[in-house]
């Protein structure tokens, strides 16, 4: 791509490209132009604004800046390159405490901040940061990460806008129901919700299917069914009906690790109570047994899905054999989510799997079983518009409109064209808030 200076009336111009607003119409146009950070204009009218900086995107496809709604930055960049499911061999994984000072903390935040940058990631959701991971083993979700966040939002630092869920229990572990009272009664730090925006609070309800741990109505093989994880004085459900009506009593965002039905059930059913929270929606992270009914019930209410193809792959033959054939073909049901209308973001849980949108795309087309423009428009949808809309965001960002931020991935093909992998298309430009921070070499 080349650039051009001239003129000041606006910051930036894109043009000659395809440029795929995801507006509410699919329009597709050939210009956008930006000013403080903003996009002001897009098409003819972009066109007649002269501007500080004009880049030709040399037919290549600008998109929305991809927002990956479920991943661990912190863990990410205290790990990299080290996954936990990935098709390159990992001879050597990380253990014990990954970060131990201030400046290793945000050395990590830095550090995925490059690699974000580099995807095409603009936003992301850090799902579960807080006390109750002060002691935790690696040093990635304690207070004093949340305390490198904020100094480096302070300063100015990001690349990536962030939306960062509260934790305050041990992470894929219990919670203690008097702790969580007592956490949730704290008040959120004070930041530009812009780029750091505290929305809510993580909870973990159970484990995964692979290892039996999710709470399922139908027995695994060895006869268990999965537990809950909260823990109180009344016991299990108890805490974790409770943990979930005092986050929303509290205005509280609240995202729920749920992988079995039975999680997954009491959780609408405690939504289902209570008024809808149209501001940042309620949401089920994982679901991979969700219910048809289920499913339709969460678009009732207004709630949604952020899950996770990728690891689908990953595990799917491990999941199979304490699920069984019939259980299996129902798992992951991506496809009812998406047509069904209920919120669905698709994401990668890094570093579990790897940050690369492209492959949790892949492995989604996979999923549903077919490769259309259609289908990928609803993919790429999945990680642009509706992670905004997760984030309580989508006035403002998730779609390149006049009027909202101009954060912007530059891709060197269609990816709605079908008929070749999204791995294969290369990423050749970032922008965020009308800056680059990533321009291929």
């Amino acid at each position: 791509m080349k650039a051009t200076r001239f003129g000041d009336a606006a910051d930036l111009l894109l043009h000659g490209g395809r440029i795929r607003t995801f507006d509410p119409h699919g329009s597709v146009t050939d210009a956008l132009a930006v000013a403080d950070g903003r996009i002001v204009a897009v098409g003819a009218e972009a066109k007649r604004l002269p501007a500080t900086e004009v880049i030709d995107l040399d037919d290549r496809t600008a998109i929305p800046g991809v927002n990956d709604a479920h991943l661990h930055a912190a863990w990410l960049g205290a790990r990299w390159p080290h996954l936990f499911f990935s098709d390159a061999p990992q001879a050597h994984q990380p253990a014990g405490e990954l970060v131990r000072t201030d400046a290793e903390r945000r050395g990590a935040l830095r550090e995925a901040w490059r690699l974000l940058a580099e995807l095409g990631i603009t936003s992301y959701t850090e799902p579960g940061i807080g006390p109750g991971e002060d002691d935790g083993e690696t040093g990635c979700f304690g207070t004093a990460m949340l305390d490198a966040y904020l100094d480096l939002h302070r300063r100015g630092a990001q690349t990536a806008r962030v939306t960062l869920l509260r934790l305050f229990g041990t992470l894929d572990g219990s919670a203690d129901l008097d702790a969580f009272e007592r956490g949730i009664a704290e008040p959120r730090p004070e930041t530009d919700p812009r780029w750091l925006a505290v929305t809510g609070v993580k909870i973990f309800a159970d484990g995964i299917p692979p290892m039996t741990t999710a709470w399922v109505s139908e027995p695994y093989p060895d006869g268990s069914t999965g537990a809950l994880l909260p823990r109180g004085a009344e016991g299990a459900l108890h805490a974790y009906r409770r943990m979930i009506e005092l986050a929303v009593s509290h205005g509280e965002q609240v995202a729920v690790h749920a992988t079995g039905d039975r999680s997954i059930e009491e959780f609408l059913r405690v939504l289902e109570a209570r008024p809808r929270n149209d501001a940042a929606p309620h949401y089920v992270v994982h679901g991979d047994l969700a219910t048809p009914g289920q499913i339709a019930r969460m678009r009732a209410i207004g709630s949604g899905f952020a899950v996770q193809p990728l690891i689908a792959a990953h595990t799917r033959e491990w999941a199979g054999a304490q699920l069984g054939e019939e259980r299996i073909a129902t798992a992951w049901p991506l496809d009812r989510m998406l047509r069904s209308g209920a919120l669905t973001t698709i994401t990668s849980d890094a570093p579990i799997a790897t940050p690369d949108w492209r492959r949790s795309l892949d492995a989604s087309l996979a999923l549903l079983g077919r490769d259309d423009a259609e289908s990928r428009e609803a993919l790429l949808r999945s990680i642009t518009v509706s992670p905004a809309i997760q984030d309580g965001a989508a006035d403002w960002k998730g779609t390149l409109e006049a009027g909202k931020v101009a954060d912007i991935t530059v891709l060197d093909e269609d990816p709605v064209e079908p008929g070749r992998a999204l791995a294969g298309i290369g990423i050749a430009r970032t922008i965020v808030d009308g800056r680059t921070v990533h321009l291929r070499a």
